[in-house]
């Protein structure tokens, strides 16, 4: 294969028949269960890094269906996610995700940066209640549960929510495992259609793993919890901080979760 062929055909490994196709990457009837919890103020200030900044001591762990995808097809998803803010645009941290399908594991590391491992996440219902779990191999890492529909959500709401900037920490090594990309992606849901969302009584226990620890961030009180079926697109993402680029070290984080620790 001559170099410029090679240059011109890149996007993904295999080269010949690479793990994930390029995008756009459209959800059709992706199903969220997301529990806002509150935790530990000084274990979020070990894990969230700066330029972003903390507002208020909460986690929102999330089990998330999608039964139809653009390129990566049928999987589940959970981990938790962090509400951040960056020069003053609130938004959302994800700290770390556990899935079950490789195409979206290997994309959402090399194109965006996603935190995500192999493991078993599911969401059903079983008969009155909606029921997330997560299994790392045959140990159970999570339990999330809530009543099922029991009152509506402003659609139009969640949508404008769900529209909210996404941050990611973006690491790949170089082959002499020194860091070779270390950034920080900003990245939008788009196109997004929500067709319903409920809100119920909910409960969720985290449970300790030494490669699967989601319980470092330990629930203190379940805040508030919500089921919803959206369409949407992943949209591609930017990079808004570059961690290697000499002089980008920057003024340690403003933290804000003081006055709401309480």
């Amino acid at each position: 294969m001559k170099h410029e062929t090679l240059r011109a055909s890149a996007f993904a490994m295999p080269l010949t028949n690479p793990a994930f196709p390029p995008g756009p990457y459209r959800f059709v009837n992706r199903e969220y269960f997301i529990i806002q919890y509150r935790t530990d103020p000084e274990a979020l200030r070990r894990i969230v890094p700066e330029p972003l900044e903390l507002t208020e001591p909460v986690v929102n762990y999330e089990f998330i269906r999608m039964p139809d995808s653009t390129g990566f097809g049928d999987y589940t998803e959970s981990g938790q996610v962090i509400p951040v803010s960056f020069r003053g645009e609130t938004g959302s941290f994800t700290h770390q995700m556990f899935l079950n399908d490789h195409p979206p594991i290997a994309g959402g590391r090399e194109l965006w940066g996603f935190p995500k491992k192999l493991a078993q996440p599911k969401l059903a219902v079983e008969t009155d209640t909606l029921v997330g779990t997560l299994n790392y191999g045959s140990v159970r890492v999570a339990t999330g549960t809530m009543g099922y529909k029991h009152r509506t959500l402003d659609t139009a709401l969640e949508a404008r929510k769900l529209a909210g900037p996404n941050f990611l920490l973006k690491i790949i090594p170089h082959v002499d495992g020194t860091a070779r990309i270390c950034e920080l992606v900003r990245y939008h849901l788009e196109d997004i259609n929500v067709k319903g969302a409920w809100t119920g009584p909910a409960a969720l226990d985290l449970y300790s793993h030494a490669l699967a620890p989601v319980a470092e961030l330990p629930v203190l009180q379940v805040l508030s919890a919500k089921h919803i079926v959206a369409d949407l697109t992943l949209g591609l993402g930017n990079v808004i901080h570059d961690y290697l680029t000499p002089g980008a070290a920057v003024r340690g984080p403003r933290v804000l979760i003081e006055a709401n620790a309480g």
